[in-house]
């Protein structure tokens, strides 16, 4: 421990590098549990923490068996959903990894059809767990993985490399040990001592500072966003003991490999090579032509530095590229989802809805105050509406030619359609309108309006064409039926004839997508006149109704409020309701966004932090040991302004390097985001983040600018006297 008593100034630099290095790992698994934790509380709040249902008639001894079987912690059965006797299971599994084929086999005991099973797809995929029906890209769990990834490991390299700078530095001291007597094991173990003397404290506090970093950064961002967002529940700050040992663990770890390295590569030199060693670097012969060609002297003088370094420098150009590289991947999957965003809701709904209102537990034929609703000042127009669902056989005469184009139902879905004796089993979503709407509806296609039948939406999406941004749609079935036959979903033997009033391809102005995960589905938009009628044999009806209302032209948020309150005086008093408004719904979701961006942004600025210390600890670092090749350089005239200009280019070359290499992998990276996407890239390049980019890239060439000035500082004050009489360079 003489060592370290004597040479204060290269135990602090380990041990701040142990300090930052454990407190931005503590921080970031903190933070990544927190994230994880509070995706977890708001999908079992929204969905439900189930993580397979099952859908049908169950008897009290089928839900008992799938009580009993194997790897089911628990099974609640609830009737929410579907009107009728239909029972619905939801099932809680031990293990989550075999939901999908422990919930299979319980359908096939209890004798229900696998299209009657559900997956909380969302919530298994926090947990890594994905089925073949989950076609959602579900990006966001996977991105947290690879930014802690990405941050260990430049958080590995930043201890690593300041034990091999330290350690390095005495070689000539461990020669000399060597030649009296001490062996290898006795060096490696001198080496490990000191390395777990100076890091066992910084990793203590550094872990607790990082605990308690995550739990202020939580609190503020419960601050900025918890009372302003409607729906948004309170992030409580939570740190499982497992994060702790990890945290632990994977620093002791990384601080043992990079003691170890180092130690072992010393314990192998013989006496002679150890002494011998004057802690130089020892330079090329062969300079780069490009920077000989470019800058001069300077240049090859700059170049055979730079490959003398090349090992040694190589931890500080990974740290700059993972650095780089996240940030930039970061400022692009955030453009890119807002663009979508805004393209697939907010900007295509635009025109369709201003006041959402969901009436709970209330069926659209007994909501009575319809026309109290569409008659309230400032409103262009309310729908009132209900879903439900059935199911019709499609032939192989009904398809149109189109359709047959591409196979027809080929490419469908077993979970979706069903091969039957004279054609396919589709499933027929049923959107109830109330008659008002429905006629005006048949006013905007062009027919007549009556209340005895139902308008089919008489599109299908070219399933062979992957790009959902720009589908083509095609005429789904022949327009010559003039009746629908529907069939209940659990008993195809209870049917209704519907007439066909009309074929379309427009659908209602309605807050609605069709056909999203299941491209076969027909969907039937039909009168609450006619729903009374025959909902005893279809059924399958959801519980709540809908109003889907539009205010007046260039509506305002004030406008809107006060729409908002006169529905809900008209309407809270008998029913329960929920309420939805567009433009706070935008404000909403921008404030979410920042709030995303404000935690993504703590984790760049860490990135940031990590590669600039590497920076500093390498240039500075191996600026110290390159005392005697600068004094040589003195000795053969080589003026100040030289040694200025050559420091730049090792500069530029340092930094450009890391920027060179990422932005052509960064590039692959959005290449494969836009693909994916099927999003244009003029449209990406719109709003590319490039300036935030820019910005970032200048701190990179800032932050090593700077540490090559310092180093520059400490050349200027050699004496060339010393330098050359010091042949220990300690």
């Amino acid at each position: 421990m003489g060592y370290i008593k004597n040479n204060r100034s290269s135990g602090v630099s380990v041990m701040i590098a142990a300090f930052i290095s454990s407190l931005l790992l503590s921080l970031l698994c903190s933070l990544f549990y927190n994230s994880w934790k509070y995706e977890v509380e708001r999908i079992e709040r929204e969905e439900g923490s189930w993580q397979s249902r099952i859908v049908g008639k169950l008897a009290e001894e089928d839900i008992e068996t799938i009580k009993n079987f194997a790897n089911v912690r628990d099974a609640v059965a609830n009737r929410e959903g579907y009107e009728g006797a239909e029972a619905t299971v939801d099932i809680y599994f031990d293990d989550m990894k075999y939901v999908f084929s422990d919930t299979s086999r319980i359908a096939k005991q209890v004798g229900v059809l696998p299209e009657r099973i559900n997956y909380n797809y969302e919530l298994l995929a926090m947990y890594l767990i994905r089925g073949p029906g989950d076609t959602a890209p579900r990006l966001l769990f996977p991105m947290f993985i690879v930014i802690m990834l990405t941050a260990s490991l430049s958080l590995i390299i930043v201890i690593h490399n300041s034990f091999a700078v330290s350690m390095n530095a005495r070689i000539h001291q461990f020669g000399i040990f060597s030649s009296i007597g001490a062996t290898p094991k006795q060096i490696r173990a001198c080496l490990l001592q000191e390395a777990a003397a100076l890091c066992a404290a910084p990793v203590l506090v550094g872990d607790l500072l990082g605990i308690a970093g995550s739990m202020g950064l939580v609190h503020m961002t419960n601050a900025v966003l918890g009372s302003d967002i409607d729906g948004r529940h309170k992030s409580v700050f939570g740190y499982h003991p497992l994060v702790l040992v990890l945290t632990l663990l994977v620093t002791v770890i990384t601080i043992w490999i990079s003691a170890w390295l180092p130690a072992r590569k010393l314990s192998r030199l013989t006496p002679l090579e150890a002494i011998k060693n004057t802690d130089e670097l020892q330079l090329k012969r062969r300079a780069p032509h490009l920077l000989m060609l470019i800058f001069g002297v300077e240049g090859e003088l700059a170049g055979n530095a730079l490959k003398a370094q090349r090992k040694a420098l190589r931890t500080a150009s990974l740290s700059l590229i993972f650095s780089f590289m996240a940030f930039s991947a970061m400022q692009c999957f955030f453009s890119l989802s807002g663009i979508s965003t805004r393209e697939t809701y907010f900007e295509r709904y635009q025109e369709v809805w201003d006041v959402m209102v969901t009436v709970k537990d209330t069926k659209v034929e007994d909501f009575e105050e319809t026309e109290a609703v569409q008659n309230l000042d400032g409103i262009e127009s309310a729908i009132v509406y209900q879903k439900a669902s059935a199911r019709r056989i499609v032939t192989e005469e009904e398809m149109s030619e189109e359709m047959k184009s591409f196979d027809g139902f080929s490419h469908a879905s077993g979970d979706y359609v069903t091969k039957v004796s004279g054609g396919w089993l589709v499933n027929v979503p049923i959107v109830i309108l109330d008659d008002n709407s429905f006629c005006a509806y048949c006013e905007q296609i062009g027919i007549p309006p009556r209340l005895d039948g139902a308008v089919i939406l008489n599109q299908i999406r070219d399933v062979t064409n992957p790009d959902f941004r720009h589908p083509d749609f095609v005429p789904y079935i022949r327009e010559e039926r003039a009746v629908s036959t529907l069939k209940q979903r659990d008993n195809e033997e209870m049917t209704a004839e519907i007439p066909v009033l009309s074929y379309t391809e427009t659908p209602p102005v309605l807050r609605e997508s069709y056909a999203t995960l299941d491209y076969y589905e027909l969907v039937h938009f039909i009168p609450v006149s006619l729903w009374r009628e025959i909902k005893g044999q279809i059924g399958g009806a959801e519980e709540d109704s809908y109003i889907c209302a539009r205010g007046r032209e260039n509506v305002t948020l004030e406008e809107l409020d006060t729409l908002q309150d006169e529905m809900k005086q008209l309407v809270s008093g008998k029913y329960t309701i929920e309420y939805e408004n567009r433009i706070r719904e935008y404000e909403t979701n921008n404030k979410e966004i920042q709030g995303m961006m404000t935690l993504f942004g703590s984790f760049c600025v860490l990135l940031a932090i990590i590669g600039i210390g590497n920076v500093f600890s390498n240039t500075l670092g191996f600026v110290r040991q390159r005392k005697r090749e600068f004094a040589r350089y003195m000795s053969v005239g080589l003026t100040p302004k030289e040694f200025k200009k050559m420091f730049c280019i090792e500069a530029l070359v340092i930094a450009g390097r890391p920027v060179l290499i990422s932005i052509p992998l960064v590039i692959i990276a959005v290449g494969y985001m836009l693909q994916k996407s099927y999003m244009d890239v003029g449209r990406f390049m719109d709003e590319a983040p490039i300036i935030p980019i820019i910005i970032f890239m200048l701190a990179i060439l800032g932050s090593v600018a700077l540490a090559y000035y310092l180093a520059w500082r400490n050349v200027r004050k050699i004496s060339l006297a010393e330098v050359l009489r010091d042949d220990t360079m300690m």
